[in-house]
C-alpha cells in the first residue's frame, strides 16, 4: 500500500498539513454531495422548529449528555457559546466500560420530525466511520508506522461522537449586539483523533489558530469536508502533530448550520505516545499518557449550563 506512487503523494500531503497546520480539506473521498447537502438539510429543519418542539429531546444528565441544547447551553472556558445543538454519541449500554462509561450511557435522542432525521444521519455516520478510517491509514503511514498501526487497542474499535450545530445570526434584534464579542463556538481543541466538519456552503465563520498565533478563516469549499486532528493524535504522535485551536464566529446574514463527526479511539484505550513518534522526537515522551474515556467524560460533564 505505502508502495504505491499516488497514496505516497497523500501520505505526504497529510504529514505536511498536520505538522503545520492540523487543519486540512478532503475532496475526493466518496460520500455523495447530495448527502452532505441532506445532513445539512434536515439540520436546517430541525433547528427552524418551535423552542417547545425541540426541547422534546433536551439534553441532561439523565439522558447520557445526548440530545438537544438551547442557545447558550454550552459553555467553552465558562463562556455561553452562542449556538445549539443536538449531541449525539456511539450508544453504551449500562455495564460498558464499567464507571467510566456509565455518564454516557442510553440511546441517541433522534428528533421524530424532520421524518426522515434517524435514517439520513445513521446512513452518514456509517460512511465517515469508514472515511475516517480511510484517513487514520494514511496518517498512520505519514507518522511512519504500517497503515493500520493506529487500530487494534488504540482504534480497532472506535467510539464516535456527533455535533449537529446551528449558528443564529448575530444581531441587536435577538438579544446579541453584532458590534459584541459574541462568539458562536470559544477557542477549543477537539478530544479525540479526528473531526470531519461538514459546513454550510457560502457562509465563512470557522477560524484556525496557526502556529505563528494568527486566526485564519477555513472557509467551505463546495464538496470537501474541512478535517481536523484532535489531543488524542497530538499524544499518539508526541507533538509531532498538533490539536489547533479553533472557533467560530459567524458574522453572516443567514443562519448557519455545521455537522462536526469526531472519529475516536476505542473508549477505553490508554493513549501515549507510539515509539516510533518518541524515535522521531529525540527518544523522549514529551507527552503522558490519557484513557480516552475519562478523557471525553470529563470534558462532556463540564460542558453544559444547567
Amino acid at each position: 500500500m505505502a508502495e504505491d506512487v499516488g497514496v505516497c503523494e497523500v501520505v505526504t500531503q497529510l504529514d505536511k498539513a498536520c505538522r503545520e497546520a492540523g487543519f486540512f480539506y478532503v475532496k475526493g473521498h466518496g460520500i455523495p454531495d447530495s448527502l452532505l447537502r441532506e445532513v445539512r438539510d434536515v439540520t436546517h429543519k430541525f433547528f427552524d422548529l418551535p423552542l417547545e418542539e425541540k426541547l422534546k429531546i433536551k439534553l441532561s444528565a439523565a439522558t447520557g449528555y445526548r440530545g438537544y441544547q438551547e442557545v447558550g447551553d454550552n459553555v467553552t472556558k465558562g463562556e455561553p457559546d452562542v449556538h445549539e445543538a443536538i449531541d449525539c454519541y456511539r450508544e453504551l449500554k449500562l455495564g460498558m466500560y464499567g464507571d467510566m462509561g456509565k455518564p454516557l450511557v442510553g440511546p441517541n435522542l433522534w428528533p421524530s420530525n424532520p421524518q426522515n432525521f434517524k435514517v439520513v444521519m445513521e446512513q452518514y455516520i456509517d460512511l465517515c466511520a469508514e472515511l475516517s478510517r480511510n484517513i487514520m491509514q494514511g496518517i498512520a503511514l505519514a507518522l511512519g508506522g504500517k497503515f493500520n498501526e493506529l487500530e487494534g487497542h488504540i482504534a480497532g474499535d472506535p467510539f464516535w461522537v456527533m455535533r449537529l450545530i446551528g449558528y443564529p445570526v448575530i444581531s441587536k434584534e435577538n438579544g446579541h449586539d453584532e458590534h459584541g464579542a459574541d462568539i458562536g463556538c470559544g477557542a477549543h481543541t477537539d478530544y479525540g483523533l479526528l473531526t470531519l466538519v461538514n459546513q454550510d456552503e457560502n457562509i465563512t465563520a470557522l477560524q484556525v489558530r496557526n502556529h505563528s498565533g494568527e486566526w485564519i478563516w477555513a472557509p467551505p469549499i463546495p464538496g470537501t469536508f474541512v478535517c481536523n486532528i484532535g489531543d488524542m493524535l497530538k499524544i499518539l504522535s508526541n507533538g509531532l502533530y498538533e490539536s489547533t485551536l479553533h472557533q467560530v464566529i459567524n458574522k453572516s446574514p443567514k443562519y448557519r448550520v455545521c455537522v462536526a463527526y469526531f472519529y475516536e479511539p476505542n473508549y477505553d484505550a490508554t493513549i501515549e505516545p507510539l515509539d516510533i513518534c518518541v524515535q522521531r522526537t529525540g527518544g523522549i515522551k514529551i507527552l503522558g499518557q490519557a484513557v480516552y474515556g475519562e478523557h471525553l467524560v470529563g470534558k462532556v460533564t463540564t460542558n453544559f449550563r444547567y
